[in-house]
């Protein structure tokens, strides 16, 4: 068996032999932080395919918007890219133009996008703030676990009376794996948090310039949609 497999076997030993140790708030705030870690990643494999396909059809739908000679031409086949948030933007308009009849008016369908694009970004963000909430609490959640930890070793020290280090030192382990928890837990929700926000900075910037150029074929092309 490699080197690398006994080191595994025998960290993994350890750290469940810790695991049982531990009292019965360690193992509450242990559960607490598996449940916020495992809602976290659950949200960000979602968003993350949510993102990925929003993408790479945005980038599909501008290339077909940007050929076609009449809007009616992409009206017909902007449901195939609905995962991004700019088919809204331009569904909005649409359905502007069609309220306004052969005389609508810019500011009016410029309005409609806005709306349509601040409606997609609500969709975007949806759920983010357990990220956000998990990256800030967690840490805090573990340290709790953790001191209470260290109080209940040194009470434990204090009631046998063996002042050393090695009689202290296995329950102020145990009580640092809730440390450890708490920050596994709230490193990869804050990192995919920040990467989110990013990504929704870029469709929103995405969704006005889009809004922009569909405004600009508009006017140019009056009646002829």
């Amino acid at each position: 068996m490699p080197i690398t497999h006994l080191l595994a076997s025998a960290l993994g030993g350890e750290i469940l032999d810790m695991l049982s140790n531990t009292g019965v708030v360690a193992k509450i705030v242990l559960m607490i932080l598996l449940v916020f870690s495992l809602l976290s990643w659950t949200i960000i494999l979602s968003k993350y395919g949510l993102f990925r396909r929003a993408s790479v059809q945005s980038g599909r739908f501008v290339r077909v918007f940007r050929r076609a000679t009449r809007l009616q031409e992409l009206t017909a086949v902007a449901e195939q890219f609905k995962p991004s948030p700019l088919v809204a933007v331009f569904e909005g308009a649409v359905e502007e133009l069609k309220r306004g009849g052969s005389n609508p008016r810019t500011l009016s369908v410029h309005r409609a996008t806005q709306i349509a694009a601040s409606e997609e970004l609500t969709r975007l963000e949806s759920r983010l703030t357990w990220l956000a909430t998990t990256g800030s609490i967690t840490p805090f959640i573990g340290l709790f676990g953790t001191v209470w930890g260290i109080i209940d070793a040194f009470h434990g020290l204090g009631t046998a009376g063996a002042a050393t280090l090695r009689a202290v030192a296995p329950g102020i382990s145990e009580a640092l794996i809730t440390t450890a928890a708490g920050l596994f837990a709230a490193i990869p929700a804050v990192i995919f948090y920040n990467l989110f926000l990013q990504q929704i900075r870029d469709f929103a910037a995405r969704m006005d310039d889009f809004s922009l150029e569909l405004l600009n074929i508009i006017d140019r092309n009056g009646d002829d949609r």
